[in-house]
């Protein structure tokens, strides 16, 4: 693995992650079903490229590390199903956006979880992405769609900050690819009881997306991603990973005229430089 490849690799990973919400937008089912199809076959791709790999997926756990991630598998159900949920309601830019606040949980998280102090620079942090939320907000009405998938976004966003303190703090010591496939797995478990009856109604097209969704942007963005860091520093990992809003607004933008005004595009300027500026400076510390 050479740098230059590992830089691919980590602009691939993004586009990927970028490319979720378009087929969240693609794919005609609701979000639980469009959550356990990701996970089966994020679980089969996961296991394809272990085997390349040789990396041992199902080796013994103990008990505590497989209730941290039964909790976390649970998180992570709750976050994909609330941002599929806010793509059908706001479209992908907006859904996207407001998923992109989890840095701003994970600061107010780890103040009043872990009682770790927030500094002056981690409230400018908090500043920046609420008045990027502000401005991507379509209107303050409750009743308006875009808004409504926002608040979709933003609780994606809180749900995924939850995940990532759990897994900073108890899956430390585990294989990233064994911790996501477990993950995975939880989350097929959680979602059969609501999607089973409505697997047998999906159109063949339907399953395609959802074969591409969690094989690319699942199983294979995360493997680029793991096997990016052998040669990249998280520094530079997480200012490339932070151009995901990026992507998603352009493919939206592209494929299905989800064209941004000025307000939504300064929105997530501020936005994207909380998120870089934040990478910046865990990466310091």
């Amino acid at each position: 693995m050479t740098r230059q490849r590992a830089l691919v690799y980590i602009h691939f990973a993004a586009v990927l992650f970028g490319l979720t919400g378009v087929f969240g937008e693609l794919i005609q089912a609701s979000a639980a079903v469009i959550t356990l199809g990701r996970a089966v076959f994020a679980v089969l791709a996961l296991a394809g490229f272990a085997r390349i790999q040789r990396r041992p997926l199902f080796k013994a756990l103990s008990p505590a590390q497989l209730f941290v991630l039964i909790v976390a598998g649970g998180l992570l159900a709750a976050h994909w199903v609330t941002f599929f949920i806010s793509v059908k309601t706001g479209g992908i830019a907006i859904a996207t956006l407001g998923f992109a606040s989890f840095p701003a949980f994970i600061t107010l998280l780890e103040g009043l979880l872990f009682r770790e102090r927030v500094r002056q620079a981690e409230w400018l942090l908090l500043g920046l992405v609420t008045a990027g939320l502000v401005l991507v907000t379509p209107s303050f009405d409750i009743a308006d769609q875009g808004t409504i998938g926002l608040a979709w976004g933003i609780l994606s966003g809180l749900s995924f900050a939850l995940l990532a303190l759990t897994n900073r703090r108890s899956a430390a010591g585990l294989d990233p690819m064994q911790v996501a496939c477990w993950q995975n797995i939880v989350v097929v478990l959680a979602m059969l009881p609501f999607a089973t009856s409505q697997l047998p109604l999906l159109p063949a097209l339907d399953w395609l997306w959802l074969a591409l969704l969690g094989i690319f942007c699942t199983g294979l963005s995360h493997y680029l991603f793991v096997s990016s860091l052998t040669r990249l520093n998280a520094r530079s990992a997480g200012l490339v990973i932070a151009l995901e809003p990026v992507y998603a607004i352009g493919f939206a933008w592209l494929l299905f005229a989800q064209q941004p005004t000025l307000r939504m595009i300064a929105g997530a300027a501020l936005i994207v430089a909380a998120i870089v500026w934040s990478g910046l400076r865990k990466a310091q510390r």
